[in-house]
């Protein structure tokens, strides 16, 4: 195991919970206390390079982070359907998942960035 992949591994650790904490709170105040204008609905993410197995970790990683939910993997074409509460976020929730998902999984996987 080399260095890269046992920081991939704290990154995608430390980027999970805090992105299980923050979406905790926006869940709970869309729940909570509505939110006009707010429309759920689906979306797909490329996941570009990455395995079959570290797409489904990265499926996972989504799934249990609230708002969001893997719907389906599609392996030939390297997108993933997500169910968002909040599709207004959609552009800034892809971003987020890019940089504190994807790019780490891509270390673990071997991918070269």
């Amino acid at each position: 195991v080399t260095m890269k992949k046992l920081f991939a591994v704290f990154m995608l650790i430390m980027n999970f919970i805090k992105s299980a904490v923050i979406s905790g709170f926006e869940t709970a105040k869309i729940i909570i206390f509505g939110k006009y204008g707010m429309n759920s609905g689906l979306t797909d993410i490329s996941y570009g390079e990455l395995s079959e197995n570290t797409a489904s970790l990265l499926g996972a990683i989504i799934t249990l982070t609230p708002g969001t939910t893997l719907v389906n993997i599609d392996t030939e074409n390297n997108v993933m359907v997500l169910h968002m509460l909040d599709l207004n976020a959609r552009e800034q929730t892809i971003k987020t998942i890019q940089r504190d998902f994807c790019d780490h999984l891509k270390a673990l996987d071997g991918v070269h960035l």
